[in-house]
């Protein structure tokens, strides 16, 4: 009888199949595939929320409703005229070159109006200064107008300390 046990036991063992090596490299496709899925899945789901308009409600990123944007709504702007401004400019002494200027300052508030009026002699000085020392060729063509505008207002905003100048817009400009 000792010979038949281990014949019983090598019958049990061949017909005990083997794992299947398909069976495994299923099992770790699957892994993967919910592995890459997920995020995927996630993304897709966060972009749809987003686009739904879902998201940034939740997230306190909402468009303006219409009475935050008349509350917004920017003051109507003044019109502050500068009086006439003639100089010469920094050319050749043989043939002098003039400038004719009239300008309009663009002001937000009354109160600065008040401010720019009280402060209109040192900011006709400071204009008359910085015109003095330019050059015709400096002030040809558009880039030499928008220069010309920038460094004006510049100078605006520095003579009315407190006050904001928004633009200075030019009425006339004549260069001889």
């Amino acid at each position: 009888m000792a010979t038949a046990a281990p014949a019983v036991e090598a019958k049990q063992e061949d017909e005990a199949p083997p794992p299947p090596a398909q069976e495994t490299k299923r099992g770790g496709s699957r892994r993967k595939l919910i592995l890459l899925a997920a995020p995927i899945a996630l993304v897709g789901i966060a972009a749809g929320l987003w686009f739904a308009g879902i998201a940034p409600r939740l997230l306190g990123l909402q468009h303006p409703t219409a009475a935050t944007t008349e509350a917004a709504k920017p003051p109507t702007p003044l019109y502050l005229d500068l009086p006439e401004i003639i100089t010469n400019l920094n050319s050749n002494p043989r043939r002098p070159s003039y400038i004719k200027l009239q300008a309009r300052l663009e002001l937000t508030s009354k109160e600065d109006e008040e401010r720019v009026k009280s402060a209109m002699p040192r900011l006709q000085d400071l204009f008359q200064t910085y015109l003095r020392d330019m050059h015709p060729e400096e002030m040809s063509g558009s880039a030499g107008t928008y220069r010309l505008r920038e460094e004006l207002l510049a100078r605006a905003n520095l003579a009315a300390a407190p006050a904001h100048v928004v633009d200075v817009l030019f009425v006339q400009v004549l260069i001889q």
